[in-house]
């Protein structure tokens, strides 16, 4: 028997996303964050978001976690999206393999800052390409997709519960890549105009010929049926940010 789905939730809305968008919109070079980004928060609206996937959550498992594998970053927004969602007593296996891509000398620096600050790396990643752009002391995307391949190797594939997982949109992202068996180009394709957006659940099923098809996308109809807002993420999403 093989796993027949796998749910990929991207943490609540955090303090940094919200820094993040008020830097951008007002040209600053720089985000203002107040913890590294292993303990960036929710905020108050990503804990509304984190609690409505609750009864989204129930139902897609029958009604008990128990019912499924939950894996979570080590992260503090998504450890505490999951346990909002799932509640204290729920079990979840933490691996650090789901954190989120390290960001090296680019953190906390928006694409204004990059350019202006760091004009060096900025040409490098232009010449490289977003994918394959590693910053230095940060990663890859293409090292995000070893540790998702080393995670994926490591599950019991007898096991037929749904797999959840709480992580990051980088991860969400690189878990199709992997699990889709996509290329480069491919994903750039993608997520030229989609954004995984907060709360939101993506879910891939498996065929019985082993083969894995995206079911649904960043769906985040359970905020709305809650009367949660949504974090609106201006632009399109960018492969290597």
């Amino acid at each position: 028997m093989t796993a027949p789905r796998l749910l990929l939730i991207r943490h609540g809305e955090s303090t940094a996303n919200v820094a993040a968008t008020a830097a951008e919109a007002a040209g600053l070079e720089a985000i203002e964050v107040t913890a590294r980004d292993a303990d960036v928060p929710l905020s108050p609206l990503g804990e509304q978001q984190a609690a409505a996937l609750g009864p989204r959550l129930a139902a897609e498992l029958g009604g008990s976690p128990e019912r499924a594998r939950v894996f979570s970053s080590p992260y503090r927004r998504a450890v505490h999206t999951a346990r909002l969602a799932l509640g204290d007593s729920a079990p979840i296996t933490i691996d650090e393999r789901l954190r989120d891509r390290e960001l090296g000398i680019l953190d906390a620096l928006t694409a204004l800052g990059v350019d202006a600050r760091l004009p060096a790396e900025a040409a490098r990643r232009r010449w490289l390409g977003k994918f394959y752009y590693r910053p230095p002391g940060g990663e890859a995307w293409t090292d995000v997709a070893l540790r998702i391949r080393s995670f994926a190797r490591d599950l019991d594939w007898t096991d037929d519960r749904p797999i959840v997982v709480f992580a990051h949109d980088a991860v969400v992202s690189l878990f199709l890549f992997v699990f889709l068996g996509l290329t480069e180009e491919q994903l750039n394709e993608f997520l030229v105009t989609r954004v995984v957006g907060n709360a939101s659940i993506t879910s891939l099923v498996r065929d019985d010929d082993g083969a894995w098809t995206v079911e649904t996308f960043s769906d985040d109809t359970h905020l709305s049926a809650a009367g949660v807002a949504a974090t609106e993420h201006p632009g399109v999403a960018r492969v290597a940010e």
